[in-house]
Order: C-alpha cells, then structure tokens, then sequence
C-alpha cells in the first residue's frame, strides 16, 4: 500500500500519521529479523518509535506563561505528545501505571522558542554540502538541548533548502532538534542589471529587479518548502560627517509591495531585517510580518508597527556583541557608535504598551554559538528594561504566536505539545537561570534530565 497526505495535514497529527503508515507498510524484504521494523520516505527500515507512554510530571514551581504567574506544586499529565490535564497536585490525578518524572525541586516552564536562528553556518568555498549539513544536524540538536524545543530560522546562509530538509526529518522522528519553521535563500534586490556572462548560484538568496521577478522568487521559495519569506528592506549603516546614523535602502516600495503581499496571498507571512531609514518604514508601512533588529527604530514607527499588528525582534544580543564597536571604531575612529542608538531602540520598544516583542538570538554559528541563545533573555532584561515575567512570555507565547502555533505550544495546557524545560532556581528573581536549562522534553519525550538523582551531566 502507499499512504498519501494532504499538504495541509495537521501539524500536530502528522508524525502519528508518518508513523502509523510506516508500520502498515513494511516492506517484502522484511523476514521476521525482529519486531516489525517502521518504514522511511525513502523505502529504508528503521525501528519504529515506542507506543504513547502516559507521563506525569511533578512541578514544584509552574510558570504560566498566559498570566505571568509562577504557580506553586501542579502536576502536568501527558499521553505521548499531548498534555491531556495540568493543575494543582491535590486536583489532578496521576493515572495508575503512570511514569511519574519528578521536578518538585524545579521551575517547569513551557519549551523556549528562538525567534530567528541560522541552523546553517555561514557557506564558505572550502566546504561541502554534506559538512554543512552535519554542523546543521549539531546545531539544531545544541539549541534543543539548551530548551529550545521551537524556532524559526531565518535563511540558510548559502546552503539553499537544506533548512527544509532539517525541518522534515524532525518532523518524521528521524533526528532530534526543535519544532521549526524556515525561510529558505532570502530574496535580496540587484541595482544591477543581470550579467549573463555570471551563472546563477542554486544556493544563494535570489536576486530580483523588478515586480515581476519579485513574486516570481516568492512563489520559488514557497514552492520548494519555505514557512516564511527573509526580506532585507536596508543594506549597511553609516554615519554622517555629523554623527548621523544612515541606512542604505535596498528594494524600491513597489518591489517590497510585491513581495510581501505575494507572501500574504499565499498564505505565509515576511520577516524583514532592517537596520533603520526609509527601507524600514517601507516595511512597517507594507505590513512585513516581523520587523527585525531595527536599529534606528523611532517612536513613530514603534506606534506604527502596534497600530498594524506586526511583531518587533531585536535579536539585541547580536548586535551588541564587541565586534560592533571593532567596526565602528574601525570606520569612524571612535567617534560613533551605532549600539547606544540601537539600546535606545529596543528600550523605548519594551517600554511602549501593545509593542509584541519577540525574543530572537540570531545564532549562527560565527559570533553567537547555538545553545547559548537564553542570553537574549538577560539582555532584554538588563540592557532593554523588560520584566523578567514579560520576557519569558515573549520568548514563549508572543513567539508562538508569531508563528502562528499558539493552539500548539508556548503555554502548558491541555491539548498541546508536552514541551517543557526546567531549572533548578526560579527565572522570575534570576533570568540567567534560563541558561542553565536541566530538563528538557520534546512532545512527551525527554531529551535531557539532569534533575534525576545520580544522571550524568550533559
């Protein structure tokens, strides 16, 4: 038999449905070396996953990421990858036969969600396809473990759709990381006429010059797998004689139009990384999803982007980071700097009521390591202003939201994932905890425990 499924098939069933369908076909090879084996894309027989377990797990603190509250000895109960009842432990029964993990000296809270990450390193010449692909596998697998259990990924530095494939064989159970969603190349603009003489790179982000070759790569993009469109509204900042941050601007608006509403009328939404100038004011007005980074953002545009109910991700930790003094002081000689200009952004942001902040790293493997992305959540905290109860919602809920899983995940309640991570201390007095994640389950299977009495440390 051959098991056929809708492309709108349901995220959540399907896993349970690759599954299932790999068990009713196992293939005339097979003769009884073991158990019946489960079946790959590919025709390759692999062991098939154990049966839904029931689980119950014993919370001494709970952090309720839909009110801010952290909650005291709740027990959340599970049936393989669904939450199916959460609640005070003298209100929740623990079904007979259950596992019981026990987390009651711990602050369980929902799975983490990195907003922008890069899987894949940056491609350099020296490099094949199958290196990148490996650092990918170890990338996705670092941010998991550190309690990321979703993310979205915003291009693949060079390595064409191979963010695509990483997403599906999570998606079949054939490796660990995160829930993602991806954005593929990124569509950048040419203020040049193509050269003929140049063959096009299948890797690399796509080019476009006009309207028309801008839905055209959107519908490329989408076509082979992309969850979101990367745009890049702004190129590189400078500054004035003066000390005045500038932006250069990249697609004139009626190619930025284009290719936002191509996306919309597709059904998937943009991510626009801008620095500032009249590109990003382009993209708050075109309606760009999320607007990324956004160094010289102003209380205006901050209104505008509320006033349309887009998303803000600074990635501040990114931006911060020594290397952007080194160029500044390289450019300017130290007269300016372009991270004060940015704290201010991303401060005034956090402080303007109905602003959806996203907490986003930026990792890719060059200035950020992956795994080490809860910094993001300190410096919102300390260098943007934010509460610690409000950072870890933007890192759990608004994110979901964003990315449209907020039926799914971002909250601990019944009838989503059971992605959960806990910490030994409570995040609300220390958000550095969060970097100090010791237990981290995915859709009811635990990656890492290191809560467990006597369990190594990994």
């Amino acid at each position: 038999m051959r098991c056929k499924f809708a492309p709108a098939t349901a995220f959540g069933i399907l896993l349970s449905a690759i599954t299932l369908c790999a068990q009713l076909q196992h293939p005339a090879s097979w003769r009884g070396a073991g158990a019946i084996p489960c079946v790959g894309f590919d025709g390759g027989m692999y062991k098939c996953p154990p049966a839904p377990r029931v689980i119950a797990v014993r919370a001494g603190h709970l952090f309720d990421s839909k009110t801010g509250q952290m909650l005291t000895k709740q027990v959340v109960v599970l049936s393989g990858e669904r939450i199916t009842e959460v609640g005070p432990e003298g209100q929740i029964k623990i079904p007979a036969g259950a596992e019981v993990i026990d987390l009651r000296q711990a602050t369980v809270l929902p799975g983490l969600i990195d907003a922008h990450t890069h899987m894949f390193n940056q491609r350099k010449p020296k490099g094949t396809t199958e290196d990148y692909m490996l650092i990918a596998v170890q990338n996705v697998q670092a941010n998991l473990r550190a309690g990321f259990t979703a993310a979205r990924d915003m291009t693949s530095h060079g390595n064409g759709y191979g963010d695509v494939a990483i997403r599906d064989a999570i998606n079949r159970g054939e490796l660990d990381g995160p829930r993602y969603q991806v954005s593929t190349l990124g569509i950048v603009w040419g203020d040049k006429p193509k050269d003929p003489s140049v063959p096009v790179n299948p890797l690399a982000p796509i080019v476009v010059r006009n309207v028309e070759e801008a839905r055209a790569a959107v519908r490329e993009e989408i076509g082979h797998g992309a969850d979101w469109i990367k745009l890049y509204p702004t190129g590189a900042y400078s500054f004035t004689p003066d000390g005045k941050d500038q932006y250069v601007l990249t697609y004139p608006m009626p190619v930025l139009q284009a290719l936002i509403d191509e996306t919309h009328r597709l059904g998937h939404k943009t991510g626009c990384h801008v620095y500032g100038g009249e590109g990003q004011k382009n993209a708050i007005i075109a309606g760009c999803d999320t607007i990324e980074h956004a160094f010289g953002l102003d209380q205006e545009q901050a209104n505008m982007i509320i006033a349309k109910g887009l998303y803000y991700d600074p990635t501040i930790v990114r931006y911060t980071e020594p290397y952007i003094d080194d160029n500044d002081e390289k450019n300017t000689g130290g007269k300016y700097r372009i991270i004060p200009i940015f704290e201010r952004a991303v401060t005034m942001a956090a402080a303007t009521k109905g602003m959806k902040v996203m907490v986003g790293s930026g990792a890719d493997g060059a200035t950020f390591v992956h795994g080490s992305q809860a910094q993001e959540f300190e410096w919102l905290v300390k260098r943007a202003g934010m509460t610690t109860a409000k950072v870890i919602q933007a890192g759990t809920m608004t994110n979901a939201e964003a990315l449209g899983w907020q039926d799914q995940i971002g909250s601990v309640e019944k009838g989503k994932y059971a992605d959960l991570v806990a910490v030994s201390g409570d995040p609300l007095a220390d958000i550095t905890e969060l970097q100090r994640v010791k237990f981290v389950m995915k859709g009811g299977k635990v990656i890492k425990n290191e809560m467990a009495q006597g369990a190594p440390k990994t």
